[in-house]
């Protein structure tokens, strides 16, 4: 009876320092991994983006706005895809400029209200990778 006692005693002791010997390796290992760097290149930016030509619409208030834009995407693959779906991005910028006045476009907030608007609604397209910027590149309001 004291045997089986001190049998289970040493295996649950011997269980639990293995269960602490492999907890502290996978830690160790885990936390000496070097970050990956998430900063991409210049020319990858450029690699994994798309322009939109300069599109001319009506806004809200008939007032007329012309812009152009450049879209960043996460990769390569994803710009391509993107340059494919040319006409639902158009077809989704003239919509969401559209419902837009002159007023809700004015100053930063309204630009960047915007862009994120964009941002989302082709992300809700994208299966091979996503949107991350949508940046203004040319911007007239008459």
């Amino acid at each position: 009876m004291k045997n089986n006692k001190l049998l289970t005693i040493m295996l649950i002791i011997l269980v639990t320092i293995t269960l602490i010997g492999v907890i502290v390796f996978v830690l160790l290992t885990q936390l000496n991994k070097e970050p990956v760097s998430a900063e991409l290149t210049i020319d990858e930016i450029v690699l994994a983006s798309v322009d939109v030509p300069e599109l001319t619409t009506n806004l809200a208030d008939k007032r007329i706005v012309r812009l152009q834009l450049k879209i960043q995407t996460s990769n390569e693959d994803a710009a391509a895809e993107l340059t494919k779906r040319d006409f639902q991005t158009n077809n989704i910028i003239i919509q969401e400029l559209s419902e837009m006045t002159q007023e809700n476009l004015e100053g930063k907030q309204g630009k960047i209200a915007f862009q994120n608007a964009i941002k989302a609604q082709l992300n809700e397209l994208m299966q091979e990778g996503e949107v991350q910027q949508v940046y203004i590149t040319s911007y007239i309001i008459q």
